[in-house]
């Protein structure tokens, strides 16, 4: 599991440009699935068929993309300015190291005046940032465009014995869980076609969530993201890392779908939580909800400390008891889903 993360996590998808690797996560679903294809908007799905005629369909998905930066001009001194893609928080860029993706990736900072030179207790913007490449400007303006997207840069991997962190694992960790179910299943007796969704542009909008979504028209469908973690600086609404897998409760969730997840949970010994969701749950589960003439949803999360910077850190356990509880699922289903009728 971790080198399948730190694969994914390997990956740069700034939203909008996950089509740099798109092809290679469909090739890594074709090895368990029986058809794979990216759809217009650049969504990979996948599908696992039970060869039942009329089998339900149940689709399971986590988003590819991630929060980034997008070079906005390039200054006399060949410094490049930039703007966020997605909900990148300006409090952790100062000093973070970056990948710009121009006519070759280059490796970069990004500056700020020494604190002694800043007015005391302001907090600088993304305005007024500035990504170094240690290049002359000649040069940078050869390799760099308006327009290039920017990456957080690598972080370091194993931490501990039983956590990982780094770059992008919202959501890429829950890609790797759909890949381990897909591969869990994919010699084994089922009487449900599964299709396994890897969507792009979650994190501006939950665009690919809504697309496939609606092209798929899944009987039911499981959303899988991250949830806070429990940090130093934050408790609330946050849950401890290694907890197990969290279980979304709320309006945006199908409430006999998510209670079929408490028992499948239950009855297989597997650890999970519940987050209580009064409103938009802000993943993909909103949309697909919505798709169509609705889809009975429910939301799986993983915890995670320090969303959206270069050091997403999560517990495997939690990725394993994910892939364990949808596994089981799976293979619970008798491929009669009137129980999801109210």
């Amino acid at each position: 599991m971790r080198k399948l993360i730190k694969k994914l996590s390997d990956m740069r998808c700034v939203s909008g440009f996950e089509y740099r690797h798109t092809d290679e996560i469909l090739q890594m679903f074709m090895e368990y699935c029986d058809d794979a294809e990216i759809d217009s908007l650049g969504s990979v799905i996948a599908v696992k068929h039970c060869g039942l005629e009329n089998a339900p369909k149940l689709m399971i998905e986590a988003h590819c993309d991630e929060i980034g930066l997008m070079v906005t001009s390039v200054t006399d001194e060949g410094y490049l300015l930039f703007a966020n893609v997605g909900g990148v928080d300006e409090r952790t860029l100062p000093m973070t190291e970056v990948v710009v993706h121009g006519k070759e990736d280059l490796w970069g900072v990004i500056g700020i005046k020494p604190n002694y030179l800043l007015e005391s207790g302001k907090t600088v913007k993304i305005s007024e940032l500035a990504i170094d490449t240690g290049l002359d400007a000649k040069k940078v303006k050869e390799l760099v465009a308006v327009g290039d997207s920017v990456t957080l840069a690598q972080s370091v991997g194993k931490l501990g014995k039983k956590q990982f962190s780094g770059k992008s694992l919202d959501d890429r960790a829950s890609v790797a869980a759909i890949l381990s179910v897909m591969k869990n299943i994919a010699e084994a007796n089922i009487n449900i076609d599964v299709y396994a969704v890897a969507a792009v542009q979650e994190e501006v909008g939950c665009r690919g969530g809504k697309t496939t979504a609606y092209g798929i028209n899944p009987d039911m469908a499981v959303a899988i993201d991250v949830c806070h973690g429990i940090t130093p600086d934050n408790s609330d609404n946050a849950f401890e890392v290694g907890m197990g897998t969290i279980i979304s409760v709320g309006p945006n969730l199908h409430p006999k779908l998510t209670r079929a997840l408490f028992d499948t949970a239950k009855r297989h010994g597997i650890k999970c939580g519940t987050d209580v969701d009064g409103g938009n749950t802000g993943t993909d589960a909103w949309e697909i909800q919505v798709a169509r003439n609705g889809v009975p949803t429910a939301l799986l999360s993983i915890p995670l400390k320090y969303m959206h910077t270069s050091v997403e850190t999560l517990a495997l356990s939690d990725v394993k008891a994910t892939v364990k509880l949808l596994t089981e699922f799976i293979k619970e289903q008798k491929g009669d889903i009137s129980w999801l009728n109210f």
